[in-house]
């Protein structure tokens, strides 16, 4: 008794609030979430977080990173070339050993703003898109229901009953999604007001176009006399007639729906084998035309991720204009899109993930002396496992070589490790390369010498 009592108090203050300030669904299913997203945002900018692609306007700091542990890994080289030399005179030569604080959480750069973002789009979307789906759904059975309404009122008006009578006597039957709709409508008459008032209250509190255009039939109908009952009929069947042609219309373009899904699969299927097959044979070539930069210093794995998602969300937007008629339909199949695909990316495209950690460190190849603009007689192999030290197999590993070079990035063996032959530029120094795995690094030197190596 006190849940009808409090149901009954909730759906008065409901109306209440409805009629005072015109609230609309939209506002508590589309402007909340957007409001959420943006928040989710907004914290996401103030607690640091950026893209990958800010390192530049960043001031630079992942850079900076990755060229002081290039320092220090040439400096341990001259250190132990020294302390070779002075073993080999018979000196002793101390050694300080430096300690490394370890890089905690809060050091990390946190360049993770993309995937916030994917999840603040469907904080954003997925509310409206499910409201949506479902208020289609009524809206469909609503128009279904008020065809059958048309028919029973008909042959109530065959057997002698006027137009208003007998739609009172309906609205106390069960005329399923439209009851609510015609119980409002006959109490106006009940009320006294006239049939056509009432009739266009049903039609503004149904919210559909059809139903709005057969409504106005039936009044103009009760209002010219005539045979009014066969002119009912007629209506009732007319209007089944248009709904079942748009039912067919909408099946025959649901392959459209399939056609746009598989083509985001492909998309997606087209990124991985470039990532992994054709990118990581060019990627170390150098570019001298770009000002010595390498294709290895481009981040084509989150530029595809980024193009992927966007293609997502536009594409599920275009999905729903070409079958259902409006943009509004497309955000379930966007959400759809971006979900799948997110999960693909990850999986595939950036199988590192999002703060995945490994160690990387140099089993042979290091510290070799060799000509320039030739590949190394001995490759370098890296080991890469996972923080418990088992091997991480089948991990993409991201090769440069500094300043300049051609290398090729690589996965990992099913014991962990990775090997690569670069070729140094030939002018005279030491080159270091560059094995990155998610947010881990390892590093191994080359010094090329001006008339050889040994």
């Amino acid at each position: 008794m006190n849940i009808e009592k409090y149901r009954l108090t909730a759906e008065r203050y409901h109306q209440m609030l409805t009629i005072r300030y015109d609230i609309k669904r939209e506002y508590l299913t589309l402007g909340i979430p957007v409001f959420i997203a943006l928040m989710i945002v907004v914290m996401a900018l103030i607690t640091g977080h950026s893209f990958v692609t800010d390192e530049a306007a960043a001031g630079g700091a992942a850079v900076s990173d990755e060229a002081a542990a290039k320092q220090a890994a040439y400096e341990q080289l001259v250190a132990e070339m020294e302390a070779a030399e002075a073993a080999e005179r018979g000196e002793v030569v101390a050694t300080e050993e430096e300690e490394v604080e370890p890089e905690t959480e809060e050091d990390k750069p946190k360049d993770d703003l993309d995937h916030i973002m994917v999840f603040a789009i469907l904080v954003a979307i997925i509310p409206y898109s499910i409201d949506s789906f479902i208020e289609k759904r009524n809206l469909q059975k609503r128009e279904v229901a008020f065809s059958e309404f048309l028919y029973k009122l008909s042959e109530l008006m065959r057997g002698g009953i006027d137009p208003v009578k007998g739609f009172i006597n309906l609205s106390k039957t069960n005329l399923g999604a439209i009851s609510t709709h015609a119980q409002d409508a006959a109490s106006s008459m009940v009320l006294g007001k006239s049939f056509e008032e009432s009739m266009h209250r049903m039609s503004d509190s149904m919210k559909s176009r059809l139903v709005s255009r057969y409504i106005d039939v039936v009044v103009q109908a009760a209002y010219t006399g005539g045979n009014v009952a066969d002119l009912l009929f007629r209506t009732s069947e007319d209007m089944r007639s248009v709904i079942a042609i748009q039912r067919e219309k909408e099946a025959n373009l649901k392959q459209y729906i399939v056609i746009f899904y598989l083509a985001q699969g492909i998309i997606v299927m087209l990124t991985y084998i470039l990532s992994t097959s054709l990118l990581p044979l060019i990627q170390g070539v150098g570019m001298e035309m770009l000002g010595g930069a390498g294709l290895s210093d481009i981040d084509f794995e989150r530029g595809f991720f980024h193009m992927i998602i966007l293609n997502a969300l536009f594409g599920g937007l275009i999905v729903g204009q070409i079958t259902e008629g409006e943009i509004k339909h497309g955000f379930k199949h966007s959400a759809i899109l971006i979900a799948l695909s997110y999960v693909a990316c990850v999986t595939l495209l950036l199988p590192a993930g999002v703060g995945s950690t490994y160690m990387v460190t140099v089993v042979s190849g290091d510290a070799q002396e060799v000509m320039g603009g030739i590949p190394l007689q001995q490759p370098i192999i890296f080991n890469i496992t996972d923080v418990d030290g088992n091997p991480a197999a089948g991990t993409f590993v991201k090769m440069t070589i500094t300043p300049t070079g051609v290398i090729t990035s690589s996965m990992t063996e099913d014991d962990g490790t990775v090997t690569v032959s670069p070729v140094p530029g030939s002018t005279a120094g030491t080159y270091v390369v560059t094995a990155t795995a998610g947010e881990s690094q390892g590093t191994a030197t080359i010094i090329v010498n001006e008339g050889g190596g040994d």
